[in-house]
């Protein structure tokens, strides 16, 4: 498949409604700057290239109302943004940006919007489900750590594979670590480690076969 929404992302230093031709997209936000006096809000986002996401003075009533005045407990949080062909701008229709989904809502969340002076508009938000990845790395950042050792060691062919495995300096480390934090996996790898040690040495010391020479 030929990607064309690829071959069409408007040229500048910002997300544009064009760039959007392709279908919404989804964003998880890093950090919100000050921007200048004519869109004084950058939202940073994942993968944004230096090209963040300026909203206009609705959708910032919009995370107002949704995220709470306070930019910097943005980031970490994620929103869907959409290509609306029905905004204008000096009696033109130019397209803007607009947000129709957002973490942190269990429910739709209507609001009244000042489209032009004296009229409002209902707009409606609805709850973004973002999948959590890697959820248990994230709990438990020791996990895949541990993982590794247990099956780097249990793998171990030879005592000097071994002893090079537990002489590793990050292995001693995390050990060290694991250990004085009370968590009992440090004492598996190194029960691991003493196993296959025992298991090791027995297979060193038994004859090649059991054959009586002639």
């Amino acid at each position: 498949m030929v990607d064309l929404s690829r071959t069409i992302i408007a040229k500048s230093d910002q997300l544009n409604a064009d760039d959007l031709l392709g279908g919404p997209i989804t964003v998880k936000i890093q950090s919100v700057k000050e921007g200048n006096s004519d869109q004084p809000v950058a939202i940073f986002y994942e993968g944004c290239n230096g090209k963040p996401f300026y909203p206009c003075k609705s959708m910032r009533r919009v995370l107002v109302n949704v995220w709470g005045a306070n930019g910097g407990d943005y980031a970490g949080k994620s929103m869907t943004l959409y290509r609306d062909p029905n905004v204008k701008f000096g009696g033109i229709m130019v397209g803007g940006i607009r947000i129709s989904h957002m973490t942190g809502l269990e429910k739709d969340m209507p609001m009244a919007l000042q489209v032009t002076k004296g009229s409002k508009k209902l707009f409606t938000v609805k709850p973004l489900k973002v999948q959590q990845e890697q959820r248990a790395s994230q709990e438990d950042p020791w996990a895949p750590w541990v993982q590794k050792w247990v099956k780097a060691l249990s793998d171990a062919q030879t005592l000097e594979a071994l002893e090079a495995l537990t002489s590793n300096a990050k292995y001693r480390e995390g050990l060290e670590k694991l250990n004085g934090r009370n968590d009992a996996r440090g004492q598996e790898l190194q029960g691991i480690a003493s196993k296959r040690a025992a298991d090791l040495s027995e297979t060193a010391i038994q004859p090649e076969d059991d054959m009586v020479p002639a």
